[in-house]
């Protein structure tokens, strides 16, 4: 297999309009595929987790088990995959859209001849069309799944050719998928595709893999093929072809995975949640030190060099979740430095927006990901406008970073709990970057100020880790405040932007009701919420504004809140209004978010498990996930 550039083919006119994350894997090779699957899919569980399924192949008979709930139910059915032979088999788990979380519901989907099975991760847009299509041809479905209608249509074109059957029925798909389809008459085989769908290959020697992500596969190969978007891939454990949309060859690099299987391990930590908040020093250092050199911000892998600054008179920031309020970080610090007008948008709002953007416009794209579709979405509408693209991502190869002119990743490794938490740290820290560099560029940051904020930007991993060390007595607060009804976050400036972020972490996690409100704004009607013991998590961080802060502390606890305040070690004029304290190490204040938010996200994660939650795989949430 030769080494050349992927090829990007993406079918015209197709509409996307969601994408939900599921985790997708298969084998064949020479071992039992269902302990393998079963395996992989543990690691796939943080992509959707409330029903999962596999189907093995043993000589021309497929058979399968599914089960609602997580993937120790499965392992419970199938004792560990024991009760499966056979060496070729896919394997799902599921986060719900279409229909209940049910055994019936569960991937995989096998069709009526029982000759053909597929697990799907994504969403067919016209499947009510094609459900009624197939069902005025006789073909029964079981499922109220969108998934369904993939297997009939496979068993519909198949005349002897396999690849070929599943090639025609993916063209008759709107939507987003990665699919593993098996046939019982090619038991070694399998096909996988992919439209708009995270989906790579692991190469092995005798035994070949897919999978929606590649910690399910670095157990077993650190060898993968990332397929792009209109890509089949004809599996055998000798053998690994890849066809484009018209069924023309086409040869693929294959790409080494550096990170070992440790990483997608809890390594002692009780979640993945802590083990990630502990990794956060190294992540930012990973993601800024290769960028600083001889006092310069350098791009060298992104080519952002290239870009003409001059014709920027605009910068649009959007974004989805944790990733967006990252952004609105970003405003605060590029609008200071840069003075350049920022506007940060919801990507969910912005593709519907009509929004004004020309070929002046940079747009930046945030995503941890790189698959979140209503970014995507929002993304192509921009830059059919004329706007410059800039993405920042975490994952190598993604579809954000394909489509972007320019794309800088986070290096964060991966992330494996559903909140995040270096995710958000990462592109905060990026963020800094591009604005130290593009403020260098455009004359508008002095040599002085340059200098001052570059030198505190490298000691950002040091301040983190001072963040963590600081506060020994988070769970004891989160003991506190846990039984809570709901709590308030309040701030000013980039206080107000990480308060935003703090309220989430602790509604996701937690399942507090909890809102973050700019300081400010408070006597301007929120202040009528505040009763006695009602926790207010004040943010004061940014000292050029501590006095108007302080005045909002006194004003809610004169009506009766109990206040815990962030603020720098040793600020002796937040300890005497403040009830509580968390300190974070002194930072210059527009630096001062990516170090507050480590104690929040803490805080966030006690209060979490003093609730008995499931910190890493929070109710009704799924990883980079948008469905309209």
């Amino acid at each position: 297999m030769s080494r050349l550039y992927n090829v990007d083919i993406i079918k015209p006119n197709t509409i996307f309009q969601g994408f939900y994350m599921c985790g997708i894997m298969g084998y064949t090779g020479s071992l039992d595929a269902a302990p393998i699957l079963l395996e992989g899919l543990k690691k796939l569980e943080y992509r959707g987790y409330d029903s999962a399924g596999i189907a093995v192949m043993d000589k021309n008979v497929i058979s399968m088990s599914k089960v609602s709930g997580r993937i120790a139910h499965l392992c419970e059915k199938t004792n560990d995959g024991k009760l499966f032979s056979g060496h070729a088999g896919i394997g799902h788990t599921r986060w719900a859209t279409h229909g209940a979380p049910t055994d019936t519901n569960a991937h995989p989907h096998m069709s009526n001849d029982g000759k053909f099975a597929v697990v799907h991760n994504g969403i067919i847009e016209n499947y009510l069309t094609l459900r009624d299509e197939l069902k005025e041809k006789g073909y029964r479905f079981d499922s109220q799944t969108d998934t369904e209608v993939v297997v009939h249509l496979v068993e519909m074109y198949f005349e002897g050719d396999f690849r070929k059957a599943v090639m025609k029925a993916a063209s008759r798909l709107q939507g987003s998928y990665a699919l593993g389809v098996l046939c019982s008459d090619e038991p070694d085989k399998i096909i996988a595709v992919r439209e708009y769908s995270p989906l790579l290959i692991g190469v092995g020697i005798g035994d070949n893999y897919f999978a929606s992500d590649v910690t399910a596969l670095v157990q077993y190969t650190r060898n993968v093929i990332y397929l792009d978007d209109g890509e089949f891939a004809e599996i055998t454990k000798d053998k690994i072809t890849v066809y484009d949309c018209t069924g023309k060859e086409i040869n693929k690099e294959i790409n080494h995975i550096s990170w070992d299987i440790q990483a997608a391990e809890k390594g002692g930590y009780e979640h993945f949640m802590l083990k990630e908040i502990m990794e956060q020093p190294g992540a930012v250092k990973a993601t800024i030190t290769p960028r600083m050199k001889d006092n310069e911000i350098v791009w060298d892998e992104s080519g952002l060099d290239k870009l003409d600054l001059k014709n920027v008179n605009k910068i649009v920031i959007t974004a989805c979740g944790s990733a967006y309020y990252a952004g609105c970080v970003g405003k605060y610090v590029i609008e200071e430095l840069c003075r350049i007008p920022v506007q940060v948008e919801l990507a969910s709002e912005l593709r519907y927006s009509n929004p004004i953007i020309d070929e002046h416009t940079l747009l930046i794209v945030l995503s941890q990901s790189g698959e979140t579709a209503d970014t995507i979405a929002a993304m192509k509408e921009c830059m059919k406008r004329g706007a410059k693209s800039l993405s920042v991502v975490n994952v190598v190869g993604s579809t954000i970073a394909k489509i972007a002119d320019y794309t800088v990743y986070t290096w964060a490794g991966p992330e494996i709990a559903v909140a995040t938490t270096k995710g958000y740290t990462t592109q905060v820290s990026i963020l800094y970057l591009l604005a130290l560099w593009m403020g260098k560029k455009a004359g508008t940051l002095d040599e002085t100020l340059y200098q001052k904020l570059y030198d505190n930007v490298k000691m950002i991993p040091k301040a983190i880790q001072n963040a963590l060390d600081l506060n020994p007595k988070i769970p004891q607060l989160a003991k506190k405040y846990h039984s809570s009804k709901a709590m308030f976050f309040i701030g000013r400036n980039t206080d107000y932007a990480v308060s935003l972020e703090g309220a989430l972490k602790m509604k996701e996690i937690s399942y507090l009701h909890a809102e973050a409100y700019a300081a400010g704004e408070l006597k301007h009607g929120t202040i009528a919420l505040i009763d006695d013991h009602q926790p207010v998590i004040a943010l004061c961080c940014n000292s050029s504004l501590q006095e108007k802060t302080i005045s909002n502390i006194v004003e809610v606890k004169a009506r009766g809140a109990e206040v815990l305040a962030v603020t720098y070690k040793d600020n002796s004029n937040i300890i005497s209004v403040a009830d509580d304290v968390i300190y974070i190490p002194q930072i210059e204040s527009i630096l001062s978010p990516v170090v507050e938010i480590i104690p929040l996200q803490l805080l966030a994660y006690y209060v979490a498990k003093e609730n008995g939650c499931d910190i890493d795989k929070p109710k009704n949430l799924a990883k980079s996930v948008t469905v309209e």
